[in-house]
C-alpha cells in the first residue's frame, strides 16, 4: 500500500459501525476502500479472506442504498488497485 492509502485508511469509518460510533480501522487488520454509491469511503475489513474471496468482492447491506435495509451494494476490486473496491450497483 502507498503512503497516501494509509492515511487514507487512518481518516476511515469501518463498515458494519454503528453511526456515532467510534470504529476506525484497527491495527493488525486488513481493509479494502469502498469506492462510489452508498457505502463511499468506507472500510471493508478483509482480515482473514481467502484470496478467491478477494478476487470476486462483496455484496454488503446498505441500509442507503437503492433498496433500503434489505438491499446489498456490489463491489468489486478495481484493475490495478485491488486496495479499492468499486461500487458495481444494487440490488434487492
Amino acid at each position: 500500500m502507498d503512503e497516501e492509502f494509509d492515511e487514507q485508511l487512518l481518516r476511515g469509518r469501518v463498515y458494519g459501525a454503528e453511526p456515532g460510533e467510534e470504529a476506525g480501522p484497527e491495527p493488525g487488520h486488513e481493509y479494502r476502500e469502498l469506492v462510489g454509491g452508498p457505502l463511499d469511503g468506507q472500510l471493508l475489513d478483509v482480515t482473514g479472506w481467502e484470496r478467491d474471496e478477494l478476487e470476486c468482492g462483496a455484496a454488503l447491506i446498505a441500509p442507503l442504498g437503492r433498496y433500503g435495509g434489505g438491499g446489498r451494494a456490489h463491489y468489486e476490486p478495481r484493475p490495478g488497485d485491488p486496495d479499492r473496491w468499486d461500487w458495481e450497483g444494487d440490488t434487492p
